[in-house]
């Protein structure tokens, strides 16, 4: 029996749902390699949670927007032997004005972190999942990627990759024992609006908003939703898009109904057969 404790892959863990989610998952001792550009910050949470949970904590200390950054992540993840059983590809941020007038260096690292070391490090770490028979994938999009974005118009793009990707992998990765879940949060009380400078934005400004761990829990337990749970949110997104068509509001409705078909393709393994195998319409 192969006794080798297999790790969760968290990144862009030194804060926001990030570390929330490296909290929830050291709650029910999983072992943790944490990654994300400050070392300090990684050096201290991984601190806190082997002395609360008495699990193994590993850190690898890089910023990801870097040439081949993802490549070295995984490099160093085979030289130190750890198996890897799931994989939270969270690091990301967003910018906040005008195209014209946002800086090309700030969007390239957006893309550098959001898309390709995303896609990288997934690429490098899913074969020995698949080859195991086991394993979670975990992408964090947002609902930004159900629509464009103008003032964040390359940060809207990127996360619609994210969703498309994911949607895509969870297809093909089909009977693998792997899956696939995206998570697609609206705002967040984080660093996120810190980093954009999008304090004034009328997505953020005045609003309450959901907490870095209140999305994290929901996050880590996605997978494990139960198939009535699940009907319910669909009948209630549905509902919230006739709503819309009765109200005259098509472009709201159209966008519902994009988000409906995302978690439909999400959750493709689960909600389209369960709905056919309990003859539900």
């Amino acid at each position: 029996m192969n006794s080798t404790p297999a790790f969760s892959v968290v990144t862009g863990a030194s804060g926001g749902i990030g570390l929330e989610i490296a909290r929830n998952l050291a709650a029910q001792r999983r072992p943790l390699v944490l990654v994300a550009r400050s070392a300090d910050k990684l050096e201290s949470l991984a601190a806190e949670l082997r002395q609360r949970h008495g699990i193994r904590v590993e850190v690898i200390a890089i910023d990801l927007s870097a040439s081949r950054a993802a490549d070295q992540v995984a490099a160093e993840i085979v030289r130190r032997g750890t198996v890897v059983d799931t994989l939270v590809n969270n690091a990301g941020f967003g910018l906040f004005g005008k195209h014209v007038d946002t800086q090309l260096h700030d969007e390239q690292q957006m893309i550098d972190v959001n898309i390709t070391a995303l896609t990288r490090l997934t690429k490098l770490l899913l074969p020995a999942m698949v080859e195991r028979g086991r394993g979670r994938l975990l992408n964090v999009a947002s609902t930004a990627a159900f629509q464009p974005g103008p003032y964040m118009a390359v940060y809207y793009a990127t996360k619609a990759y994210v969703l498309s990707y994911s949607e895509a992998l969870a297809e093909e990765l089909r009977g693998t024992g792997v899956t696939v879940t995206v998570l697609c949060p609206g705002p967040t009380t984080s660093g996120f609006q810190d980093k954009a400078d999008m304090h004034d934005s009328a997505l953020v400004k005045g609003k309450k908003l959901p907490s870095a761990k209140e999305v994290a829990d929901y996050a880590v337990k996605a997978k494990d939703i139960d198939a009535q749970t699940r009907y319910e949110h669909l009948a209630w997104m549905c509902n919230k898009a006739i709503d819309f068509v009765t109200a005259g509001e098509a472009d709201k409705a159209m966008r519902w109904l994009c988000f409906i078909q995302g978690v439909l393709w999400t959750h493709s393994t689960f909600t389209i057969e369960e709905m056919r195998d309990h003859n539900r319409p």
